[in-house]
């Protein structure tokens, strides 16, 4: 098994508590799918600095810019991307990039 870092970007924050409570529901859904699989539950991320040889400014290096990580086990690359296919982010309009570690 390989870990696979993957780093959320994009999506919306539902208005209402109650679709708040359904967006969570299916994180919940979908982190208890995955099961072992999941190697650290990440969280969303809140402010940035980018470090640079010019120095350091405010915000990220990327664009959009990050919002969470999870970091998850899988057999490859093909094995993780089938099991973000259905992610929670995905369906609320954000985007899942998926890195694939290796041991050094």
């Amino acid at each position: 098994m390989t870990n696979f870092v993957l780093v959320y970007t994009g999506g919306t924050i539902p208005e209402t508590q109650e679709e708040q409570q359904a967006v969570m529901a299916a994180w919940g859904a979908w982190y208890g799918a995955l099961g072992a699989s999941i190697v650290d539950g990440g969280n969303p991320f809140s402010g940035s600095k980018n470090v640079s040889a010019n120095g350091v400014s405010d915000g990220s290096a990327s664009s959009p810019a990050a919002t969470g990580y999870t970091v998850i086990s899988a057999d490859s690359m093909d094995d993780a991307i089938s099991k973000v296919e259905n992610h929670p982010h995905i369906k609320h309009g954000g985007e899942v990039t998926v890195y694939e570690t290796f041991t050094m």
